[in-house]
């Protein structure tokens, strides 16, 4: 009997000293972060590596995806406030229409980290992490010089993207000194691979003498080479693109794209998040992190590498 009852009061102890309550998640940080879109893998592997560091400290991210709506954004971030996240990780639909997010933030006393695509005012986001995006666009018109000794150029842009206007900014500054290259045409695309199929077709259509494409990213990198290929001249253009999605590296690597400035969405994830720390322990952190890019063509990129993420 005495055991019975030693057993049932220890029973009894570890029951009532376990919260199986709800408070015991009250000590739980809760981080947001709100994507232009995540109908791109680049923006879902820098989620990824953010989500993991968040959860391995115990805490919560909540993502949001505005689907490439300026307005959507802001009200996520809105919602973000509402809901009590202490940093917000924000990658802007539009780096200058932003704005009224960044001020409902700074109002909030929330931290605002801007990943891969800078904002017009830096002063609102304690930290912008972003590759090298000039140096990106430069990487993908020296490639072109040294291998074409002239061309009829389209642009795929994505002009509210800081990101997307630096890159290109960068390929027509290194191209701008040899006359024997000329932009013919240039469409919007929003980076997807959806509108920049159906742009490049415009394009081919009222300047069949395009055979070189620089786009702002892969996704609209896929998109022009789809369209060629419906008009069966992908073979006479050369293909530039930015962000080394593993599928875009099978296609440079089988010659069918040429090539790619790559970025590391996984550095820019996990870097995002190490800083996100030490803004919250109250350290001091750098107002920029620029991450070199690195130029993947036929001549350089190996079979071993084609199946994931620098």
């Amino acid at each position: 009997m005495t055991l019975v009852l030693a057993l049932l009061s220890a029973g009894f102890w570890s029951f009532a000293t376990t919260d199986y309550s709800l408070r015991q998640n009250e000590h739980r940080r809760k981080l947001g972060a709100v994507y232009m879109t995540l109908n791109n893998p680049f923006y879902e592997v820098i989620d990824e590596e953010i989500r993991t560091t968040v959860e391995n400290h115990g805490d919560v991210l909540i993502s949001r995806d505005p689907a490439l709506s300026v307005d959507k954004q802001v009200e996520e971030i809105q919602g973000l406030i509402d809901d009590g996240v202490e940093l917000i990780f924000m990658n802007p639909v539009d780096w200058l229409k932003v704005e009224p997010a960044l001020e409902l933030a700074r109002a909030a006393q929330i931290p605002v980290i801007a990943i891969d695509t800078n904002v017009e005012d830096d002063s609102l986001v304690a930290c912008t992490i972003v590759s090298d995006n000039y140096a990106a666009g430069v990487q993908c018109a020296e490639h072109l010089l040294k291998n074409s000794a002239g061309g009829k150029i389209a642009l795929l842009k994505h002009s509210q993207a800081r990101s997307s206007i630096d890159r290109i900014q960068g390929f027509l500054d290194k191209i701008s000194a040899d006359k024997n290259f000329e932009v013919v045409a240039e469409a919007e695309c929003l980076g997807q691979l959806e509108v920049a199929m159906p742009a490049m077709e415009e394009m081919i259509r009222a300047h069949p003498e395009i055979n070189i494409v620089m786009a702002l990213n892969d996704p609209a990198a896929m998109g022009a080479l789809a369209a060629l290929q419906n008009e069966n001249l992908s073979g006479n253009v050369k293909i530039y693109g930015v962000d080394g999605v593993p599928e875009v590296k099978e296609m440079i690597f089988s010659r069918r794209m040429t090539a790619t400035a790559g970025q590391s969405p996984r550095q820019i994830g996990k870097l995002a998040a190490d800083r996100a720390y030490k803004i919250l322990s109250g350290e001091h952190v750098e107002k920029i992190i620029k991450l070199p890019t690195r130029l993947l063509s036929a001549e350089n990129i190996s079979a071993a590498e084609l199946d994931s993420w620098d």
